[in-house]
């Protein structure tokens, strides 16, 4: 990601979501409010003007992006699954107990927001670049700002998150949480993975949780997306945001248990997946 501008990724999968509506099926798969708010997101946060967002909801663009599908089968509509399967995990988590929610790299995306004023007990964090932050905060506070929503923009990689969290009044180390990595760890450096999982571990309560997802390895150690990985390797480059790490779904249980987390799954639960992202929920 260029340090300057905001994350084209996250731009990415905001207008495809709305994009995504269009598609059959799709409004049972996403979340309830999730269009009408990454619509109004893009627009109150000067990311996108109206005529914009009206022709990522055309046709056409659906058409634009089912094309492009064909190289990563299956991924565009993966794109609704995970944001279904992302708020699935925090709604079950709050049943179970937890007292925040901490959202890595939260890009454009409205749960904080949109879940903030239907849990109000319940505190709510957002970690990203100042580059993507900045614009979101705009638009969040032209929508409704929330008391228990928090938005931080620091860079992860020049600082601690421990070190972030603990400078937060409204953060307790000590409760029960769930950390949310959405389409993260793949943009990362392998250390710098580890150190994710390993900083998450103690800033957080037992019975924690962290739900994530991540692109698989092949067989040369590469991410694996299928027949034209290469190309989308090469493609990711040229964007300024490559993928930088992947791992055997084999290997994923005892990758977490090193770094002191339990894997909810099992190997052929891990397996499966949607388009090329395999989700997973470990916990503390």
């Amino acid at each position: 990601m260029r340090k300057d501008k905001p994350s084209r990724t996250a731009y990415k999968v905001a207008m495809c979501i709305l994009t995504l509506s269009l598609k059959p099926g799709m409004a049972k798969i996403l979340p309830p409010g999730i269009v009408q708010a990454t619509e109004q997101l893009l627009v109150a946060s000067g990311l996108a003007k109206v005529k914009t967002v009206r022709w990522a909801k055309s046709a056409r663009m659906l058409s634009v992006y089912q094309a492009f599908d064909r190289l990563m089968p299956g991924q565009f509509e993966a794109l609704g699954h995970r944001k279904a399967f992302c708020e699935q995990q925090v709604r079950e988590a709050i049943g179970a107990g937890a007292k925040q929610v901490l959202v890595l790299g939260a890009g454009f995306d409205t749960l904080c927001w949109r879940l903030a004023a239907e849990f109000p007990a319940v505190q709510f964090f957002e970690f990203d670049h100042p580059a993507t932050a900045s614009p979101k905060a705009k638009g969040v506070e032209a929508m409704g700002g929330r008391d228990n929503l928090h938005l931080v923009a620091e860079d992860l990689g020049q600082q601690k998150l421990v070190d972030l969290l603990s400078g937060l009044s409204d953060w307790d180390p000590d409760a029960q949480s769930i950390i949310i990595a959405e389409g993260l760890v793949m943009y990362l450096p392998a250390e710098a993975v580890g150190e994710m999982f390993r900083q998450c571990f103690a800033a957080v309560g037992d019975g924690s949780r962290i739900a994530f997802s991540y692109i698989p390895s092949g067989a040369d150690g590469r991410p694996d997306v299928g027949k034209w990985t290469g190309l989308m390797l090469w493609l990711q480059n040229v964007s300024g945001e490559p993928w930088l790490w992947s791992i055997h779904p084999a290997n994923l249980s005892s990758y977490l248990s090193s770094l002191g987390w339990t894997c909810q799954q099992d190997a052929a639960e891990a397996a499966q997946k949607f388009g090329v992202e395999h989700f997973v929920v470990t916990q503390k």
